[in-house]
């Protein structure tokens, strides 16, 4: 994946969140409910290391993990095991998922 792919996937998230807004504020002018969005319960996250937002920068920047090690002077199976705990951490399913949540969170900029 690269950086263009990755703000491809970061624009359809922003998408979905401004279409919700336009949903919801619709609704609201006909006395209507909506049920709000919500992340991931914050106390079933933990925060990321620093060393952890490092590695998403870098993923957000479109690095691949043998890039990311050579830059941190890490192993690959060290930024492989950062990113496996930024996946758990953020509740992402992919790297773009993570790289979006960073992103939406204010994390990384």
């Amino acid at each position: 994946m690269d950086a263009a792919d990755g703000k491809e996937i970061l624009n359809g998230y922003v998408g979905h969140a401004r279409r919700f807004d336009e949903v919801a504020a619709r609704l609201r002018t006909r006395n209507a409910e909506a049920i709000p969005f919500q992340g991931p319960l914050r106390e079933l996250e933990q925060e990321p290391t620093m060393r952890e937002i490092e590695v998403l920068q870098l993923i957000s920047d479109g690095l691949v993990n043998r890039e990311i090690g050579q830059r941190l002077f890490l192993s690959e199976e060290t930024v492989k095991s950062h990113v496996r705990h930024l996946l758990a951490k953020l509740q992402a399913r992919s790297r773009a998922h993570a790289v979006a949540v960073g992103f939406r969170r204010g994390i990384i900029g």
